[in-house]
Order: C-alpha cells, then sequence, then structure tokens
C-alpha cells in the first residue's frame, strides 16, 4: 500500500494542472486518489497549481467531458 500511495504522490507532483483537472473530472467515483491523505494532497496540489481565470477557462474547454 505504501509503494501505491508513493506512486500516486509522485504522479500528483510531477502532473501539469491541465492533467489534474482532467483526473480530477473524468475519475470515476471512488477512485482513490481523492481519498485520504492523497485526496488532500491532490487538492492542495491544484490549488498551488490554479493558472489565472482565463487560463482554467481556457484548460477546462480543452479538456472537455468524456
Amino acid at each position: 500500500m505504501i509503494e501505491n500511495t508513493n506512486k500516486m504522490k509522485d504522479w500528483i507532483d510531477n502532473a501539469s494542472y491541465s492533467q489534474l483537472l482532467e483526473r480530477w473530472r473524468n475519475s470515476p467515483s471512488g477512485d482513490p486518489i481523492f481519498t485520504g491523505d492523497i485526496g488532500i494532497h491532490y487538492a492542495k496540489t491544484m490549488a498551488k497549481r490554479k493558472p489565472s481565470d482565463s487560463e482554467h477557462t481556457r484548460i477546462s474547454k480543452e479538456i472537455g467531458w468524456k
């Protein structure tokens, strides 16, 4: 479990804002990357990387919905 946790944290730490937003938007309900300490780390990382509103809107439109 620790290895899996470390892999998830590494992915979060190395993902772009676009990648984080896409996973946030398109992951199935209950994705373990959004629960517990990992989920807190994910949310904090997204908040730190959030670009300006106009850039966020551009990225959001680029990602779309699946």
